[in-house]
């Protein structure tokens, strides 16, 4: 049937050409945006999941900016702690050299105060942006990366980066809970058996007598008394020997040997042997080839006939301060020496142990250029304490020892400022604690070195995984230019050929006119 209203090849070939040209539309666009799916009505599922890589690449920009910033914070506190490192380096050698007694020690004194300016003034302008790593204790978060779980949870990372303070700050000493269980004091005086000492800051030689018996008198015997590692002999004499002579005789011996801080007394057959040895105790040995004689050291029962003694020993004239080998020792943690109305403090930092408060303690008390005042830390090799002696070579005093938390930590150059070689006590104790300071500049500039290592390793790691992102979302939604061309080109054509095909179907009612003829 023919119809003039109804043309059913022109309607069929008008939605072939609307369907070539919903098509051609589509190409064009992709080839003008570049994308396959450039919007949710193309492909709402892979829109989105592209959208969400989109914004966490982004992101991942923002974190390279906040590496980069981070960098080059640590960068700077690492090279300023090198350059301490490399001025503390310069200020011991003044130091050694003032350890010899014909320099001019004043005009040493003032390169070591220039050095010590010098150092002051590179910890404060160590900074970026502000921030100084080499001041104060708290952490500083570097934002790192961001971690997408599989519910779609998002949550950030950081880089923690542990300031190191290599300040001058002396601290602040807390008012919290007492931490005097964790020291304990004593003075430097021997205990005797069966004496009681007292608890002061004495300048006293420590003593050990010998008291010898049963001398045979008719025999040239030899004795043989070994303090602090040398050993000095006495023989008697062939006949007349007493206990007294044989004391006089070893007493005299021990004087001429000049051994250091030893002195001997003798009292008819007592030598009395006194040792004003700092910081080491000293070992005292008795060897004779009399058989018959007898000794009692310190009062004590007498030894079997002949036999002598052995591994006797005069303690160290310094009071002691040993530190707890079970407690820890936290940020803010203070302890205090006590001694002619001073204290002396140091306020722990984050991550420090005893040894550092000892030496700290020292560094106080040495800062304080006391004329009679020696300081030393050792490690007990039985129990492994840490132990800070105080010598006192002036007036007798109290001491006393403290410790309380909740304080300000000292920085960890307090005290470079102090350091004097005008003395030789100074020079001595200057040596002692350079290196304390080094070692606490050489640790900042390691750990700041590995902070800026890892810094560098996220930093390329985030790079390379924005590459990875940008790349992904290429793949979801890029379009494929070679494709979509030769598309274009075919599109055209049946653009063309629908427009002809619906040419030709919009001619055919003419036909009907020629029935009407």
């Amino acid at each position: 049937m023919a119809s003039i209203l109804t043309n059913t090849s022109a309607m069929v070939a008008l939605q072939n050409l609307r369907t070539i040209n919903s098509s051609l539309e589509d190409t064009q666009r992709m080839i003008f945006t570049g994308k396959a799916i450039s919007s949710s009505r193309d492909n709402a599922a892979v829109w989105a999941i592209s959208k969400v890589m989109e914004s966490d690449a982004m992101s991942f920009k923002a974190i390279n900016d906040s590496l980069n910033l981070g960098q080059s914070t640590v960068t700077v506190a690492r090279q300023a702690s090198e350059t301490v490192t490399d001025l503390l380096t310069q200020m011991k050698e003044k130091i050694v050299a003032a350890q010899e007694e014909n320099v001019d020690r004043t005009a040493i004194q003032d390169d070591i105060n220039a050095l010590s300016d010098q150092i002051n003034s590179v910890v404060g302008a160590a900074q970026f942006n502000g921030l100084n790593l080499l001041q104060g204790t708290e952490d500083v978060n570097i934002l790192s990366s961001l971690d997408r779980a599989s519910d779609g949870t998002v949550t950030a990372s950081d880089i923690t980066v542990a300031r190191q303070d290599l300040s001058f700050d002396a601290g602040v000493f807390g008012t919290g809970a007492s931490l005097a269980g964790n020291v304990t004091a004593a003075d430097g005086a021997n205990v005797l058996a069966g004496v009681t000492t007292g608890a002061q800051f004495s300048s006293a030689a420590n003593t050990q007598t010998i008291q010898l018996s049963n001398i045979t008198a008719g025999a040239s015997n030899t004795y043989n008394l070994q303090v602090a590692g040398q050993t000095v002999t006495f023989t008697s004499d062939a006949a007349g020997n007493t206990a007294a002579s044989v004391a006089t005789g070893l007493t005299a011996a021990l004087n001429a040997a000049g051994i250091e801080d030893i002195t001997a007394t003798v009292a008819t057959d007592t030598i009395t042997i006194a040792s004003t040895s700092k910081f080491d105790d000293v070992e005292v040995n008795l060897s004779t080839s009399d058989g018959t004689s007898q000794y009692s050291v310190n009062g004590g029962a007498a030894t079997t006939a002949g036999a002598g003694f052995t591994g006797e020993t005069i303690a160290a004239r310094a009071s002691t301060f040993t530190f707890s080998t079970t407690a820890g020792v936290a940020e803010g943690d203070g302890y205090r020496v006590s001694f002619a109305g001073v204290n002396y403090d140091y306020v722990a930092g984050r991550g420090e142990t005893f040894e550092d408060v000892a030496r700290g303690l020292k560094v106080a008390i040495d800062g304080a250029g006391l004329a009679d005042i020696s300081t030393n830390v050792i490690q007990d090799s039985t129990t492994g304490a840490w132990v800070l002696q105080v010598d006192n070579n002036g007036a007798d005093t109290a001491l006393t020892g403290d410790g309380a938390a909740g304080g300000t930590a000292t920085g960890g150059l307090a005290g470079v400022e102090n350091i004097s070689v005008l003395t030789n006590d100074g020079a001595d104790a200057a040596l002692s604690n350079i290196e304390t300071f080094i070692s606490s500049a050489i640790e900042a500039a390691a750990d700041f070195g590995s902070a800026q290592g890892r810094i560098d390793t996220q930093n390329t790691f985030i790079s390379n995984l924005t590459d990875s992102l940008k790349a992904g979302i290429g793949a979801l939604v890029d379009a494929d230019l070679e494709a979509a061309s030769a598309r274009l080109q075919a599109l055209q054509v049946q653009q063309q050929l629908g427009i002809q095909s619906l040419s030709i179907a919009n001619q055919a009612p003419q036909s009907i006119l020629s029935l009407f003829r």
